[in-house]
């Protein structure tokens, strides 16, 4: 697929650090569920957590092709990484510079986009799922401070991130047009880290409860318009889900990769097992059908970069690639037989990793919705 000189020479130094640096320890991530935080070090060092933001702010001024470039190589390897930079880049840092203040800009970005700190978008309750509207978690004004209390789920990065966009109700009587976005601080007084998530897939990957306990914050961690909010995680879910896409298209890829491989390696009555018709049928597919999810990603990906309507595209590519991954594990076990199902190779770890993203940023049948609702009103 046509790319800029550019994005091919960060394709090939993402792929080399993934490769070298990532994958020999991805197992151990899952078991220990936790990344090394050297891993996320150098990710700064290379320019990642910053990636698609301005210099101005730290940012190394890419576009969005080539942070999707750079998640799909790090979750080809390793998904727990690639939802760490996703969750990082497309939902807590992008979220502070679309709708934060300069002031705001110039005090989170920097240390934000270098890697130094990291972020994370609060926005899942454990009574608001797909149906995020419905936040339970209230922001009460008191002088010139704001009093949160409630509890937020399934949190990416929560426990390590030092900043946290969070939505709460400000406003009851007026639903989701009550809802308002709010910028916090890690160790502000009442806003505590909860239990840790124990989970399937993407164990490496930071997942707590955040707790509000009576919070209180000062005016000025409002992030954009009071009573927007539900504005703007809307469109920031647009651009989210193409980095699910993504991570998507990356486990899958890695899948036929290791899959491929094992095919020409295993011998079976005196042959290798890819020179069976069953077998070549598999990659076939599996290829064909990866192919056909990086279109849609990259197309996305283009769309937005472009400044063109993508909330249709994105979805359709969360949406595919989602469940191409799935299909495409599925396949590298089946292909890999009892070896697959076991931890001595990685693609039982892919299969479980697989599965969060036709849940996480929207379930799969939430992106049917927004497909049809778009097709319905054009």
């Amino acid at each position: 697929m046509f790319l800029t000189e550019e994005q091919e020479m960060l394709q090939q130094m993402v792929r080399d650090f993934a490769q070298k640096e990532v994958k020999p320890r991805a197992a151990k991530f899952d078991q220990q569920e936790f990344i090394d935080k050297d891993v996320l070090k150098t990710m700064g060092e290379l320019g990642l957590m910053g990636i698609c933001f301005p210099e101005k702010y730290g940012g190394a001024a890419m576009d969005t092709l080539s942070y999707a470039i750079a998640v799909e190589e790090l979750s080809r390897v390793c998904a727990s990484t690639g939802i760490t930079l996703a969750s990082h880049v497309s939902l807590g840092v992008n979220s502070i510079f679309q709708y934060g203040t300069e002031e705001q800009k110039q005090k989170y970005m920097p240390k934000l986009c270098s890697g130094e700190e990291l972020s994370s978008f609060a926005l899942t309750e454990p009574n608001a799922g797909s149906d995020a509207g419905s936040t339970e978690t209230t922001a009460v004004k008191d002088g010139d401070h704001w009093v949160i209390n409630g509890a937020k789920m399934f949190i990416t990065n929560g426990s390590l991130a030092w900043t946290s966009v969070i939505t709460a109700m400000t406003d009851k009587s007026r639903g989701v047009k009550g809802i308002s976005s709010f910028l916090l601080e890690r160790g502000t007084p009442g806003f505590s880290v909860g239990n840790k998530i124990h989970k399937m897939g993407i164990r490496g990957s930071d997942t707590v409860e955040l707790i509000f306990e009576d919070c209180r914050v000062p005016v000025s961690c409002l992030l954009g318009q009071i009573n927007e909010g539900f504005k703007q995680f809307m469109k920031i879910l647009d651009g989210g889900r193409i980095s699910i896409g993504a991570m998507a298209l990356g486990i899958a890829q890695g899948a036929l990769d290791e899959a491929l491989r094992y095919s020409k390696e295993r011998q079976q009555f005196n042959q290798p097992i890819s020179n069976f018709q069953a077998i070549q049928f598999f990659l076939a597919d599996m290829a064909t059908e990866i192919e056909a999810a990086r279109h849609l990603v990259y197309h996305a990906a283009r769309l937005k970069d472009a400044g063109k309507n993508y909330s249709m595209q994105s979805s359709m590519a969360k949406l595919y690639a989602s469940e191409v991954a799935t299909r495409t594990c599925i396949k590298a076990i089946q292909i890999h037989g009892g070896y697959g199902y076991t931890k001595e190779y990685p693609v039982e770890r892919m299969l479980r990793d697989a599965k969060v993203c036709e849940i996480g940023e929207g379930t799969s049948e939430i992106q049917r919705i927004v497909i049809a609702r778009n097709l319905i009103k054009n």
